[in-house]
């Protein structure tokens, strides 16, 4: 016996991708809906070697379905969750609207399962934002040997992070260097993207800190440990899709880099590619369409007592939200629905 499944916003980048990531680990889904705005509907999308057609969310009905996989943004979201979850349904949303809510879960399935127990709380579990979900996987294994005190975090963020129209904007503008009487100005992003870096990501706040940079913060505290000290700098760049992040961390005790390197290898959801050579590391090409977080340029700091630096990267419509949400709901019918 499987689960009744919704997807909400099965039309973005991100609902398509958690339908393809459904279909490809064989989620035991006994009846699946896609939903999306009423422009939307009848739109067609695939899951697995099926098409389905867009229902119109406005009039869904949750009633009966165990899991909604939310991907429609925090105003949507603010809108038609709670009608999810006074149906019954518990609602796996993508945005930002309730990461930060005491009584909801946020949930990286290598990370904290545990978490998703609390879900009966709001029937609501946050998936966190594309940046911390892949840091938080390299960091857990690390932690639990030597404690992090501190992490120094840069991040390389593709434009698919922007959804759509980040990626249109740099296909664009990438297009337009080459002609230039037809000039593509920036429109979703706050300076030209193409052939550039922008360290800029989401609203400035008071402390200087972009809103981007003080979710990494927020977020690592609360699905690991509030005792952590991170500082972010997140910058866009002119990749469509896969985020890098460059991590220098402080432990509590020594940890080498040899046994760091053991440690992420058999950590899940790893693949430690790190050759000392040209070519010995994994770059956002190569990581599209992977299930992995990858790890590479593992070395020691010696600037400090007991330092590593590391390289981080990951698919982020995958890792960074379809894949995680779609573990989370595995995770939630492992430890908590748990139909035969």
């Amino acid at each position: 016996m499987g689960y009744r499944v919704a997807v909400v916003g099965a039309t973005g980048n991100v609902g398509r991708e958690m339908l393809n990531i459904l279909a490809e680990r064989h989620f035991p889904a006994d009846e699946l809906v896609v939903l999306a705005s009423r422009k939307s509907i009848g739109t067609e999308v695939s899951y697995g070697d099926k098409t389905l057609k867009t229902k119109d969310l406005d009039a869904f009905d949750f009633t009966g379905f165990d899991i909604a996989l939310f991907a429609i943004g925090s105003d949507a979201t603010k809108t038609y969750a709670p009608k999810a979850t006074k149906a019954g349904c518990i609602v796996i949303d993508n945005s930002s609207l309730y990461r930060y809510d005491a009584d909801v879960p946020l949930v990286v399935p290598e990370v904290n399962p545990e978490a998703v127990e609390m879900v009966h709380k709001k029937n609501i579990i946050a998936n966190p934002n594309c940046s911390t979900a892949q840091m938080v996987v390299a960091l857990k294994p690390l932690h639990d040997r030597a404690r992090i005190k501190r992490v120094v975090v840069s991040t390389y963020q593709s434009v698919s992070g922007a959804g759509k129209e980040g990626i249109d904007e740099l296909w664009d503008q990438t297009k337009s260097i080459y002609n230039p009487t037809d000039d593509k100005p920036a429109r979703k992003f706050t300076k030209q993207i193409a052939f550039n870096v922008i360290p800029h990501i989401d609203a400035f706040m008071d402390s200087g800190d972009t809103k981007e940079e003080w979710k990494m913060v927020a977020e690592t505290k609360k699905i690991m440990d509030p005792a952590i000290k991170v500082t972010a700098t997140c910058v866009r760049v002119p990749v469509f899709v896969g985020h890098s992040e460059a991590i220098n961390i402080e432990f509590e005790e020594f940890l080498d880099e040899d046994e760091a390197r053991d440690i992420l290898r058999e950590a899940p959801g790893i693949m430690v590619i790190d050759k000392r050579e040209d070519g010995g590391y994994v770059t956002p090409v190569e990581c599209v369409g992977d299930f992995a977080t990858f790890i590479s340029r593992i070395r020691q700091d010696s600037t400090i007592e007991n330092g590593l630096n590391l390289w981080c990267v990951s698919d982020n419509l995958r890792k960074g939200a379809a894949l995680n949400a779609v573990q989370i709901a595995e995770t939630l019918g492992q430890r908590v629905l748990k139909k035969g």
